[in-house]
């Protein structure tokens, strides 16, 4: 069972996560009042000095309250699981993923501009996965398979396909979360075997 101190700190975490939700549906409302002005300042354009703050500011933006919608069930489902058994690092995790994708998606993207939170979300598909197969706790690997279970079929939204999609912010999230699943080495934060006594 969880301890109190684990209780408190996932307590935190999702606190943290509907903060982050909410905040992404204040910045839609206040970006579609604006016919968008948002998007044009703060989009991630490919190869373009102006476009670059958008590493940061792509996972904030969406095109629409359908995009949104799309994102915001995974958005809280991984968040969840990431909540429940992320390691202590997990900062430093969603740094990797926002920087290491959104710079990839500056450097080798196609030249449109790219939003979304989509590439958030692939990095934390990438990491869940990925990090069950290097930490192999049992935690570990369980939320990992219900990553893959529920949303293995994401694996198809990093190939080209789809016109205004962005795929690569897709591949590169993905690819940046696999990287924080192997470089970000820490404990995971649940329950484990270390408080139970061996007969």
């Amino acid at each position: 069972m969880f301890s109190p101190k684990d209780t408190h700190t996932v307590l935190k975490r999702l606190t943290a996560l509907f903060l982050f939700v909410g905040a992404l549906w204040l910045i839609q409302a206040f970006n579609s009042a604006s016919n968008y002005a948002l998007n044009r300042a703060f989009g991630l354009i490919p190869r373009d000095l102006t476009g670059l703050d958008g590493v940061l500011g792509m996972p904030f933006l969406h095109v629409s309250y359908e995009h949104l919608i799309s994102n915001t069930a995974p958005l809280v489902m991984m968040g969840a699981l990431l909540a429940a058994t992320a390691t202590r690092a997990l900062v430093r995790v969603n740094t990797i993923i926002v920087v290491l994708g959104g710079v990839l998606v500056w450097l080798l993207g196609s030249h449109a501009r790219h939003i979304g939170a989509s590439g958030l979300i692939f990095g934390w598909f990438g990491f869940l996965v990925a990090r069950g197969l290097v930490d192999r706790s049992p935690v570990t690997l369980a939320s990992s398979a219900a990553i893959a279970v529920i949303y293995g079929s994401m694996v198809w939204g990093v190939l080209p396909g789809q016109e205004g999609i962005s795929w690569e912010a897709h591949l590169f999230g993905c690819f940046a979360g696999v990287v924080a699943a192997l470089v970000v080495r820490s404990h995971v934060h649940a329950p484990r075997m270390r408080n139970v006594e061996k007969w």
